[in-house]
């Protein structure tokens, strides 16, 4: 366990200061003999659920029980149903936690990191809301304000910042481009921001469903290097998206209306040279130049904390409106951010279901994709966070968490999904967050920014966001030349294939595509890897008495006539099926990989012996399956015995009538007995 201290820092302790290694050790014989008396735990504690609570930040020397406190005596179940009560209002409501118990030692690092996030996230929600999601720059502003508050109540992570993220906000803009693409006579004018309500209500559905019916297991089902691909294809296509603004393009790609990325790519190589606006190419490499440079510059002074948490982004966005207002660059053919309304109807808060419902049927498969993709990212950054600040969380919960963001937000009309990033989670703990509070202020400021600050940027070039966005995913791009050497040193050449389909499929046609066609392909592999039961041909280690798998003990004798296999797993439905097949392969081939049109290799064996000790379980069609198998080795003439069989397989084998069928004197405790017993025959 680690305690926090007053600078930030994480400090081991111990939960037990009393106890010395020397004297627990040398207590433990005077415990068993009744000697000693002082228990380490509070039995009254255990027995009614109490748990002990302690201010963040301070020792737990200080825990006091809370009957102690009042010292009120409640009736024994009053207090127990109370208690256990208490206990599962904190554990679902992490906030009831953590607020009462909250220290002021933490208040700087919390706000610090609020003020920090708050100064990168407000530009980059306004470049996410116009350059991805082709939406008002409120969208993401909203976005990075409203569901953060929902989720500092339910989150288990300390750390994780949601809002808007950009393979996110690039899917809603697509949704929204094929609805503008699409013959839509009677929409109305907010649509584009109904569409995205839409959106964000089913994402904030559809992740509370998981997590309620605890799916939170599902971001072990996706391999790493469809990930990879997915992440890589996201940063392309969005780099090819922000370089049309960048260059001057936009009214052009309006007119021309490229669909698919591929398409965009073919659109940038046909006029880039020919038909670019030079002021605002001159001022969006500008503007990259700079915040590459102010980035670069603070890696070499990380020492320096103040040079380390220069906002560079807000720094170039303040810049370049300056410049742009005194210059008058809106005159010189530079597109600006301009008036921005902030349209939220009637009411600041509304029912999403009120005009989107007409928009949901047609967006339930993006909606779908950015709860996927939106939870494995926000898991990887808490569970990240948790190792690294020693505590724990929960998927389900994570899950839970982030779909009421998202219901929440969805309130708001015209907000994007939001969800956690590994980037700004990170930032989030190295500036001093420790707790959600710092979540609370960036929302708290990026909502005043909102309302208050909108109109200074009237002057904002929106090359400047594109530029922003660029600088981003400059860090998708970071760990793709490490993947790809790795992969390739360690011939992994499915989840090499699986990261350029991927990837392939996303730039082609578009990311939707070519991430749903690669999470099927993913599945497909896992199901097949689970339906291939593992087997091992034992044979005896020369000179000993023990047995071994012969692939993996070239000198191990094969026992003429006798095939013996070890069933390396439990027996399902999935992994039995195949099973007959399996093994009359394992008879005429052996271990090595053989093609059916070869001769066989071995002799059809006359015994057959089953080594069943790594079998823990083995449901009603497993057991069908093989008593069936069995049958059909007995017709043979093949001799069967069974070894090793646990109890719980032992009796479903009873109730089934294995047991009947091949005779108790057919089950052994060991291979040994089985073998000696085989050679007395």
């Amino acid at each position: 366990m680690t305690q926090q201290s007053g600078d930030n820092t994480t400090e081991p302790v111990s939960w037990f200061h009393s106890l010395s290694t020397a004297t627990s050790v040398s207590s433990l014989p005077g415990m068993v003999h009744g000697e000693e008396r002082t228990p380490l735990v509070n039995q009254s504690d255990v027995e009614a659920g109490r748990t002990s609570h302690v201010q963040y930040g301070s020792s737990p020397s200080m825990r006091t029980s809370t009957s102690e406190n009042t010292g009120v005596e409640l009736p024994k179940d009053t207090s127990k149903r109370n208690s256990m009560f208490r206990k599962r209002v904190r554990y679902y409501v992490p906030s009831t936690a953590w607020i009462p118990d909250y220290s002021v030692s933490l208040l700087g690092g919390d706000l610090l990191a609020g003020v920090t996030l708050a100064a990168m996230l407000i530009p980059q929600s306004v470049s996410y809301g116009t350059s991805l999601a082709k939406l008002s720059p409120t969208t993401g502003l909203f976005a990075a304000a409203i569901p953060p508050i929902m989720y500092s109540l339910l989150g288990t992570s300390r750390q994780l910042n949601v809002a808007p993220e950009a393979a996110l906000s690039l899917l809603v803009g697509q949704a929204v481009s094929d609805y503008r693409r699409g013959d839509h006579h009677t929409r109305p004018e907010d649509a584009d921001a109904i569409i995205s309500t839409a959106i964000t209500f089913q994402v904030g559905l559809f992740a509370s469903m998981l997590g309620f019916f605890r799916l939170g297991f599902l971001d072990v089902v996706l391999s790493r290097a469809l990930l990879r691909g997915f992440v890589t294809a996201v940063a392309f296509v969005i780099t090819v998206e922000q370089l049309v603004p960048m260059i001057g393009l936009v009214a052009l790609e309006n007119k021309m209306n490229p669909e698919s990325t591929l398409d965009k790519i073919i659109f940038l190589l046909e006029f880039s040279w020919s038909d670019h606006h030079k002021p605002t190419m001159l001022v969006s490499f500008g503007a990259l130049f700079v915040l590459i440079f102010m980035r670069t510059l603070k890696g070499y002074f990380r020492r320096t904390w103040w040079i380390e948490r220069l906002p560079e982004v807000l720094f170039v966005v303040v810049l370049s409106t300056i410049i742009s207002g005194y210059l008058r660059w809106d005159k010189e053919g530079v597109d600006i951010l301009g008036v921005i309304p902030i349209k939220t109807g009637g009411h600041f808060f509304s029912l999403p279901l009120k005009q989107s419902i007409s928009y949901i049927r047609g967006t339930t498969s993006t909606a779908v994709l950015i709860t996927i993709m939106g939870f494995l990212d926000s898991t990887v950054a808490a569970k990240q966070n948790a190792d690294r600040f020693g505590y724990s969380i929960s998927p389900n919960r994570e899950l839970v968490a982030l779909g009421a963001a998202n219901l929440f937000g969805s309130l708001v009309p015209g907000t994007l999904p939001a969800f956690g990033s590994i980037i700004r989670s990170k930032i989030n703990g190295d500036v001093g967050a420790r707790t959600q509070l710092a979540s609370l202020v960036t929302a708290g400021i990026t909502l005043l920014a909102t309302f208050f600050l909108l109109p200074y940027l009237y002057y904002l070039p929106r090359c400047v966001l594109a530029s922003i966005i660029c600088l981003f995913v400059i860090s998708l791009f970071s760990e793709v030349p490490h993947d790809l050497t790795y992969y390739w040193r360690i011939r992994a050449w499915t989840d090499l294939a699986m990261m350029f389909l991927t990837f392939s499929l996303s730039v082609i046609w578009n990311v939707e595509i070519g991430i749903i066609v690669s999470l099927i392909i993913s599945l497909l592999l896992v199901i097949k890897r689970s339906s291939h039961t593992r087997l091992n041909i034992l044979g005896r280690i020369p000179g000993t008495d023990q047995w071994g798998p012969i692939a993996d003990n070239p000198g191990a004798e094969d026992v003429p006539g006798i095939l013996i296999i070890r069933i390396r797993e439990s027996l399902d439905f999935a992994n039995t099926a195949q099973l007959k097949e399996r093994l009359r392969r394992l008879e005429l081939y052996g271990p090595e990989r053989t093609h059916p049109s070869e001769e066989p290799r071995r002799q059809p064996a006359s015994t057959l012996v089953f080594h069943m000790a790594d079998v823990e379980t083995c449901d009603a069609s497993a057991v069908q399956i093989f008593h069936e198998l069995l049958e059909t080795y007995q017709n043979r003439g093949v001799e069967l015995f069974v070894t090793h069989l646990r109890s719980g397989p032992r009796e479903m084998f009873e109730r089934a009538g294995i047991e009947e069928l091949l005779g108790s004197e057919a089950f052994f405790a060991t291979l040994g007995d089985a073998m000696a017993s085989i050679a007395q025959q």
